[in-house]
């Protein structure tokens, strides 16, 4: 249920004045939908081949920050002000370089997959055409992925973040889900798709949002 206005007052008190990280999740959860909106707005301008879970899980680590660097105290709606941070969060995730969208991310996967396997059955590299012929594509198809592969960095959704990159207490694993239990049938098939909502490849993610995500992951904070 959202918040009402008495209580997101007291919430942001909580949380600017004494440092109360509840306060803070609270009122991440009661504005995820601003990032749902941004994002869905954004997604009809995009390629083809953009994912809409990608952008919102950029858009999540926006709505952190505005959360985080909001002053009630001056005279700027939070929603405008969040809305901003999302959107800017969304519009540099697209201009990293090394993004591609999921569905390129799995054919690449699937294209690394069969060149291992197929070197090792052959003991050579695969030929193009029996690249293709293995992935059921057309060898300009299988030479676009490879060109890009040459320029791409392909992110898993077990990689790990943050910290110094390896294994340790102060990294952490992107994979999360997000839970509406008031939603609606249809809320329900739209919250499947969205499991990987705050799955993203961020760098050096700092200690504070590692804790949002793990509690998202943990305590099921909803989505609405």
């Amino acid at each position: 249920m959202p918040m009402s206005p008495a209580t997101i007052q007291r919430a942001w008190i909580r949380h600017k004045v004494y440092k109360e990280e509840q306060a803070r999740l609270d009122l991440i959860d009661n504005y995820s939908y601003l990032v749902k909106i941004t994002a869905g707005r954004l997604v009809a301008n995009t390629p083809g081949g953009m994912d809409r879970d990608d952008l919102i899980s950029a858009g999540v680590i926006g709505l952190i920050k505005s959360v985080d660097q909001y002053d009630p105290s001056r005279d700027v709606k939070f929603e405008t002000y969040a809305i901003a941070l999302i959107r800017g969060a969304i519009l540099e995730m697209m201009r990293d370089e090394d993004w591609v969208p999921r569905s390129i991310r799995e054919k690449l996967k699937a294209l690394e997959r069969a060149n291992q396997r197929l070197e090792t059955e052959l003991n050579r590299p695969p030929t193009r055409r029996e690249l293709a012929d293995a992935l059921e594509l057309s060898e300009q198809e299988v030479m676009d992925l490879q060109v890009r592969a040459g320029r791409t960095n392909v992110f898993s959704l077990d990689d790990v973040i943050g910290g110094s990159g390896g294994e340790g207490e102060d990294s952490l694993h992107l994979i999360e889900m997000i839970v509406d239990e008031d939603a609606s049938p249809e809320d329900e098939v739209e919250g499947r798709d969205l499991k990987r909502i705050l799955a993203a490849g961020v760098d050096k993610l700092p200690e504070r949002e590692r804790l949002v995500v793990s509690l998202y992951y943990f305590e099921g904070l909803t989505f609405k």
